[in-house]
């Protein structure tokens, strides 16, 4: 939190979980961890989406710095999700969208997410029965918006 405050004034879960900042998690962990940058990542991530080639060294698991990032990035994601969960007591489900979710979907499988989610104490219980679905078109909130924006006068 601290080297996240160190480059923004205002520091939120919006914040680091979205695509700067998966980029800003990859920063702070070649900078305090030991883990050696896969070759040609620096050059790639000037020309190319950081998150998108982060999330994809990951899932071909050619670079345990991203790996790693991704590890942490799952983690707060569940985390807040199961902190979510339990101030509006949402027990229809938490639903998962965005860019980035469609595209680490085996991420979220693999039990990081959940773990971070439940890990709430006496809570438990009921995090178990809420159930947690991924929106898979990630143009959904733009559909919302343009819905809104029709419905609403300017």
């Amino acid at each position: 939190m601290s080297y996240l405050l160190k480059k923004h004034k205002h520091l939120s879960y919006e914040r680091v979980l979205s695509g700067s900042g998966l980029f800003l998690i990859y920063q702070f962990m070649k900078e305090h961890k030991q883990w050696d940058e896969a070759p040609g990542l620096t050059v790639g991530l000037e020309k190319e989406d950081p998150a998108a080639m982060i999330s994809e060294l990951t899932l071909k698991k050619r670079s345990e710095l991203c790996v790693q990032t991704l590890d942490l990035f799952v983690s707060i994601l569940g985390a807040e999700a199961g902190n979510l969960a339990l101030k509006t007591l949402a027990t229809g489900g938490i639903y998962l969208g965005g860019v980035i979710v469609p595209k680490i979907l085996n991420k979220l499988k693999d039990g990081t997410f959940m773990k971070a989610f439940l890990n709430k104490g006496r809570y438990v219980t009921l995090l178990k029965k809420i159930p947690v679905y991924v929106i898979l078109d990630s143009q959904t909130a733009l559909y919302g918006a343009a819905h809104y924006a029709g419905a609403s006068p300017l």
